[in-house]
């Protein structure tokens, strides 16, 4: 088993966290979602647009769609690889890092 010290814990948290995110809301991989999920707008009682996500199609392009809609799913088959890369592809350790950078950087972003 690999050993993993603290400093190395936390970058895999935040590169999971950042690639997570990237995956499941940044607008630059809606091409990735794109051929299964919608975003639909509706306005609701109030006046104000909410927007919803619809699954396309039936069996693995549903289960796709599942997937990439939510983010506790999506969250856990992203720490997987990060954790696989980490461990088997340490020369892609600087990738992960910029990730983890990322990823800090938003979470304080949306704290301050």
């Amino acid at each position: 088993m690999t050993s993993i010290n603290w400093l190395d814990f936390f970058i895999l948290i935040f590169a999971s966290f950042r690639i997570t995110h990237f995956i499941v809301f940044d607008e630059i991989t809606a091409f990735i979602r794109m051929p299964f999920i919608s975003e639909v707008f509706k306005e609701d009682s109030s006046g104000n647009m909410e927007k919803y996500i619809e699954i396309k199609g039936a069996g693995l392009r549903a289960w796709i769609g599942k997937l990439l809609s939510c983010y506790w799913c999506t969250g856990f088959w992203s720490a997987l690889g990060v954790v696989l890369i980490f461990i088997y592809f340490p020369i892609a350790f600087p990738i992960l890092l910029v990730f983890a950078v990322a990823g800090a950087a938003a979470i304080l972003e949306s704290i301050i």
